[in-house]
């Protein structure tokens, strides 16, 4: 999905950079060469971006036997 058309930055984009460490959407426009243009994309990017660095729940084994589920 596209989520900056000015630049054509999809979604998948700006989890990577999100994963790599870029906090904010300037951060990940400037690791993908670009900078913000219009504006319109700048709290969807950022919603992604911080969906993406969110911790995570940590997974555990149970001694039945069953599927893990999150500690």
């Amino acid at each position: 999905m596209i989520v900056c058309s000015c630049n054509r930055i999809t979604e998948l984009e700006i989890r990577a950079m999100a994963r790599i460490g870029a906090a904010t959407t300037e951060a990940a426009y400037a690791a993908l060469g670009c900078e913000t243009q219009c504006g319109c994309c700048v709290d969807y990017a950022q919603e992604l971006i911080d969906e993406e660095r969110a911790p995570r729940p940590k997974l555990r084994l149970v001694a039945s036997g069953k599927a893990p589920r999150a500690a």
